[in-house]
């Protein structure tokens, strides 16, 4: 069996951003497909192992060529989000995209951090699938399996606010029921040794990521889709580069190959 694989990238803004990344990332055995619509990519050439795919409606192209294995993974790029991912969830069958973001501090400490929408996570139920998706994340890419679970203080601010008070009955529940550990709002201590860290709900982890890769110099390597079979890589249009999602893309993708 072949190990070459192909990973798409959508291309709809930018042009110039995606193909350098495309470019830094590709090889003989990791080809990069962008997509992009006419004139998008204008005046611009592509390395020996990146293809341009021109198309009027590139979000739909991608999905498309990833249902129907032409491409291994796919990776958001700068498609527009609402078209791109409103069409992955009709084309999946499912009501809401669940993610799950793999994050790198200043320091490069690299971690899965779960939820970053802010309409995922807020049950004690969706955070524990959340907590199994993110160990078998951790565990296909080499990180550490152990996870922490915030909540919104210290066991110590028990008692001096009821929306605290449930951010910690929860994270204490959640703890028990998974073999997690609660590491209340340390979440400093906990980047340390853990390779999944929950969020007490997905404002909070949505305010992490964006702390950290838009203000703390941290880089965020895209969210994978864990809740569809194919390989989809979400991304944000405000990213300087695409590498990490691409390469973060073809890890899982070679992983479901072999």
């Amino acid at each position: 069996m072949s190990n070459t694989i192909t990973i798409g990238i959508g291309c709809d803004a930018d042009a110039g951003k995606v193909l350098r990344s495309a470019e830094e990332t590709a090889t003989a055995e990791l080809r990069i497909r962008c997509y992009c619509c006419p004139g998008a990519a204008d005046g611009l050439s592509a390395g020996p192992f990146v293809e341009l795919a021109v198309c009027p409606e590139p979000y739909r192209r991608i999905i498309d060529d990833l249902l129907a294995g032409t491409i291994d993974g796919a990776v958001r790029g700068t498609l527009p989000a609402n078209e791109t991912l409103q069409y992955l969830k009709k084309a999946c069958c499912v009501e809401r995209l669940e993610r799950i973001a793999l994050l790198e501090t200043v320091d490069h400490q690299q971690f899965f951090l779960a939820p970053v929408g802010v309409d995922e996570g807020w049950t004690v139920q969706e955070k524990i699938s959340l907590i199994n998706d993110g160990r078998e994340l951790a565990r296909r890419l080499g990180l550490p399996e152990k996870t922490a679970v915030l909540s919104g203080g210290r066991l110590g601010d028990i008692g001096r606010h009821p929306i605290v008070d449930r951010t910690i009955a929860d994270a204490e529940e959640i703890a028990q029921r998974t073999g997690a550990i609660h590491g209340e709002i340390l979440i400093e201590d906990a980047v340390k040794n853990c390779g999944v860290i929950i969020a007490p709900d997905g404002i909070s982890g949505n305010l992490i990521f964006r702390t950290l890769t838009f203000l703390g110099h941290g880089i965020g390597h895209g969210a994978s889709v864990v809740n569809i079979s194919p390989v989809f890589v979400d991304s944000s249009r405000a990213s300087g580069e695409y590498a990490g999602s691409l390469r973060l893309a073809a890890a899982l993708a070679l992983d479901e190959k072999l």
